[in-house]
């Protein structure tokens, strides 16, 4: 197997694991935030998807040698992550502002 390959299948791993994490905390949360936890899983998903596409050699060897985070990362700058955590923002400041009477200091 030659080294792009050998990324590749390491990257493909990476991937399980940080998908394998959010399935183990969806879990344990309301539903609510598993639907959210579920939203981000399938975010994961699509990405790995064009990630494992790319048949180029280069590319996994210049973008993903070391890992570092990078499928975090991922997810982190992709626009549907961003709107569902500000959705939560949201629904944090609405349950806070409704629990205090509408008074937020």
């Amino acid at each position: 197997m030659d080294w792009a390959e050998q990324i590749k299948v390491r990257v493909n791993a990476e991937f399980d694991r940080v998908a394998g994490a959010l399935a183990l905390a969806a879990a344990r949360q309301t539903e609510a935030d598993r639907m959210d936890t579920l939203a981000v899983i399938a975010v994961l998903e699509d990405k790995r998807a064009e990630v494992m596409r790319n048949e180029q050699a280069g590319y996994f060897i210049h973008d993903w040698q070391e890992l570092d985070n990078q499928v975090r990362r991922m997810i982190l700058q992709d626009t549907r992550y961003k709107t569902i955590k500000a959705n939560q923002e949201l629904a944090d400041k609405s349950h806070k502002s409704n629990s205090t009477g509408g008074y937020t200091a």
